[in-house]
């Protein structure tokens, strides 16, 4: 079995090609260099940027895959205040030639798309799959598009497309351009020496259903060998936790007493005060439950980033 990772040297896609270790020959796209940590050895790596069309085209004639996890894409809201072409062309025109070069291809294959609860309308009760949509933000809008492409793809193109709505997801390897990443890089930074012992945030009050990003990779293999096709599943642990909660928690593991202070800069023009997750459709289809606690997500997140600050 041939199974093409997209963005599988970022954080979710490394993941993902770390769960499939030893589920069949296992291709890799990446747009700059392959890792050289310990995923380097679980793929076959491809240098292959999903918007230049005719090399995904060839790539993919090649590749023949028959299942691929398309975890490529633009992944920071905040980011796309700053940057509204990003998240379009990465997430919404990146997702239409990969789909295009699957069609040409003459593929039957089944496709994992990991889309995202920030889809969904504002609601401080649990969002289930018939939840309204409204995108509030330049991201969401363009997650909402390429999870519409790909059930287009599925109805018209006989792709087998399987479609998340991931709620946010934490753990090693996460960019410092997130919040639990990036209070853990801070506190890493303040414990070697190497900045002052104040930690900058941004709106501690929001909660958000947080789930173990290896958690969120054996989620999508369920759904790769059990979802119904043209389905959409979300993807949430079901419990809501204030940034305030996880930074607390970060502190408390902290070797040094550190300060806190609002950075205006980390703040969103939008920032849903509670967003909370309903996977039932997803335990019924695949059985999934979290199995990662919490607790571990952020030791590992800490021992992490204190390894790259070393480093």
């Amino acid at each position: 079995m041939t199974i093409l990772v997209t963005g599988a040297a970022g954080f979710a896609g490394s993941h993902v090609v770390q769960t499939l270790a030893g589920a069949g020959n296992v291709i890799g796209w990446m747009r700059a260099t392959p890792p050289a940590d310990e995923i380097a050895p679980l793929a076959t790596w491809q240098q292959v940027d999903l918007l230049d069309r005719e090399a995904v085209r060839a790539a993919i004639y090649r590749a023949k895959p028959d299942a691929v996890y398309h975890c490529a894409g633009a992944p920071n809201v905040a980011y796309s205040w700053r940057d509204t072409v990003s998240p379009l062309s990465n997430n919404v025109l990146g997702t239409h030639i990969l789909l295009d070069a699957l069609r040409r291809a003459g593929s039957r294959c089944r496709v994992v798309i990991p889309g995202s609860a920030t889809v969904y309308a504002p609601s401080t009760s649990p969002l289930t799959e018939e939840s309204p949509v409204a995108p509030v933000n330049p991201y969401a809008l363009s997650k909402l598009a390429q999870e519409q492409l790909g059930m287009i793809s599925g109805r018209e193109d006989g792709i087998e497309v399987i479609v998340t709505r991931s709620f946010n997801h934490t753990g090693p390897r996460q960019s410092a351009a997130f919040a639990a990443p990036n209070m853990a890089r801070q506190i890493a930074l303040i414990e070697a020496g190497a900045a002052e012992p104040m930690i900058k945030v941004g709106n501690l009050d929001a909660q958000r259903d947080m789930t173990d990003v290896r958690d969120m990779a054996r989620a999508y293999a369920g759904l790769m060998e059990k979802g119904t096709p043209s389905t959409i599943y979300n993807v949430a642990s079901g419990v809501a936790r204030s940034m305030k909660s996880i930074l607390a928690a970060l502190v408390a593991r902290a070797r040094v007493t550190v300060r806190i202070e609002t950075d205006p800069a980390l703040l969103r023009p939008s920032d849903t005060p509670v967003i909370l997750g309903d996977a039932s459709r997803l335990r019924t289809a695949t059985g999934w439950e979290p199995q990662i606690p919490f607790e571990r997500t952020l030791d590992d997140l800490l021992t992490y980033w204190r390894a790259v600050t070393i480093a």
